[in-house]
C-alpha cells in the first residue's frame, strides 16, 4: 500500500501542477502562452457545435447555434480546472492518510468548494484541506476577473465592425467600401478609415492571441463578422493602391500590413500554416475575372482608376497573397458569414453580396448592382 500511496502522491502533484499551469497561462500571464487544457476544451467544444451546425442551412439558425461556442468554452474550461484540482487534491488526501479513495474525494471536494462538511484531525490532511480551500475560490475569482477584460476586448472589436457596415455593407466586402466612398465623393476620407483599422488590427492581434476564446465570439448580427470586416478593409486598401497609385498611399499601405500581421499572429495561435514571405507573383484563390468585375463596377460608378484593370491586377495580387490563405482558412474554421471574396464555407454555401437599397437618381438612373448579385 505504501508504494501505491507514493504513486498517488506524485500523480496528485503532477495533476495540480498541470492544472495550475493552465490557469496561470490562461488568466494571469499577459502573453500568448499555450495551455493544453484550454486548447483541448476549445477544440472539442468547437468541433461538437460545428458538427451540429453543418446540418443547418439557414444562416440565422446556424449563427445562433455557433454563438454558444465561446461562452460554453469558458464555462467548461472553469469546470475542467475544478475537476483537475479535485482529482489532484483527492490523490494527495488518499496518499497522506485516507483509507479509501471515496473518503479522499469526499474530503477534497468539501475543502475545494469550501463546504466544510468533511475534515480529519491530522496535520498532513489539514494542510491539504487548507490548500484546497484556498485554490477553489482563487480559481473562480480569477475567472470572474477575467470576464470583464474579455468582454471589454470584444466590445472594442465590435464597435468598429458595426460602424463599418455603413461603409462596407453587410456582409462586408472590400470593393463596396470604395464604391460607397465614390458615390458620395469621400474618397479623400479613406485615410482616416485605414488609420482606425490599423489600430484595430493591433488591438485584435494582442487580445485574440492572449485570449484565444475571443476568436470564437461572434457578432450579434449573423451577417456581421470581425474576420470578414478585416478582410474587406484590407481588400479595399489593396484595390485602392492597385487602381489609383497617385492617391495618398501611406495609410493604405500600413493598413494592409497591419491586417496581414494581425492574421499571421492569429494563424500562429490557431496553428495555421502560412508562407511568411510569399512571392508577389504567386497565385491566389481570387480569380482575375472576379477582380475585373469588381473593378468594372467601381469604374462605372465613377471611381478614378489610373491603371487599367489588367495592369492593376498584379499589384492587387501582390498585396492579397500576404493574407488571403490565412483569412480563408480562419473563415472556414469559424464558419464566418459567406461574404464575397472570403472563400468557401464547407464547399456548399454561396457567398452573399452586401445589401444596398436601390439608389434612384434624378432622371431615372439606378445604381448598378454589385458583382455577385
Amino acid at each position: 500500500m505504501s508504494a501505491v500511496r507514493v504513486v498517488a502522491f506524485v500523480l496528485g502533484l503532477l495533476v495540480l501542477l498541470a492544472t495550475t499551469s493552465s490557469v496561470v497561462r490562461t488568466l494571469v500571464v499577459p502573453r500568448a502562452l499555450r495551455s493544453r487544457i484550454a486548447q483541448t476544451v476549445q477544440t472539442l467544444v468547437a468541433w461538437g457545435f460545428h458538427r451540429v451546425a453543418d446540418r443547418v442551412e439557414e444562416l440565422e439558425r446556424r449563427d445562433n447555434l455557433l454563438a454558444w461556442v465561446g461562452p460554453i468554452t469558458i464555462l467548461l474550461l472553469l469546470l475542467s480546472w475544478l475537476v483537475g484540482y479535485l482529482a489532484g487534491y483527492s490523490l494527495l488526501e488518499y496518499a497522506t492518510g485516507h483509507p479509501t479513495a471515496e473518503v479522499a474525494i469526499r474530503e477534497a471536494g468539501s475543502s475545494l468548494f469550501t463546504l466544510g462538511f468533511a475534515s480529519t484531525d491530522s496535520g498532513p490532511l489539514t494542510a491539504v484541506d487548507f490548500a484546497a480551500a484556498i485554490t477553489g475560490p482563487l480559481v473562480v475569482g480569477l475567472q470572474v476577473g477575467y470576464l470583464p477584460t474579455l468582454y471589454a476586448a470584444y466590445n472594442r472589436r465590435e464597435v468598429e465592425v458595426t460602424s463599418l457596415e455603413a461603409r462596407a455593407g453587410n456582409p462586408a466586402w472590400g470593393p463596396e467600401i470604395l464604391a460607397r466612398h465614390t458615390s458620395v465623393g469621400t474618397l479623400d476620407n479613406l485615410g482616416t478609415l485605414y488609420e482606425r483599422w490599423e489600430r484595430w488590427a493591433a488591438d485584435v492581434s494582442e487580445s485574440h492571441t492572449n485570449y484565444p476564446v475571443l476568436v470564437r465570439f461572434r457578432s450579434p448580427d449573423p451577417r456581421r463578422d470581425w474576420l470578414v470586416a478585416l478582410l474587406a478593409v484590407a481588400d479595399s486598401a489593396a484595390m485602392h493602391l492597385a487602381l489609383s497609385p497617385s492617391s495618398p498611399q501611406g495609410e493604405a499601405r500600413i493598413c494592409v500590413r497591419a491586417a496581414f500581421t494581425c492574421l499571421r499572429d492569429l494563424a500562429r495561435s490557431e496553428r495555421i500554416a502560412f508562407d511568411p514571405d510569399p512571392s508577389p507573383d504567386s497565385e491566389i484563390a481570387l480569380t482575375f475575372a472576379e477582380f475585373a468585375a469588381a473593378a468594372d463596377f467601381l469604374i462605372d460608378l465613377g471611381y478614378p482608376a489610373e491603371r487599367s484593370i489588367e495592369d492593376a491586377w498584379p499589384h492587387f495580387r501582390g498585396w492579397r497573397v500576404n493574407y488571403e490563405s490565412i483569412a480563408y482558412e480562419l473563415a472556414e474554421r469559424l464558419d464566418s458569414p459567406p461574404a464575397l471574396w472570403s472563400g468557401d464555407r464547407h464547399g456548399k454555401r454561396s457567398p452573399e453580396a452586401p445589401f444596398r437599397p436601390v439608389n434612384r437618381q434624378p432622371g431615372g438612373r439606378v445604381d448598378r448592382p454589385r458583382p455577385g448579385e
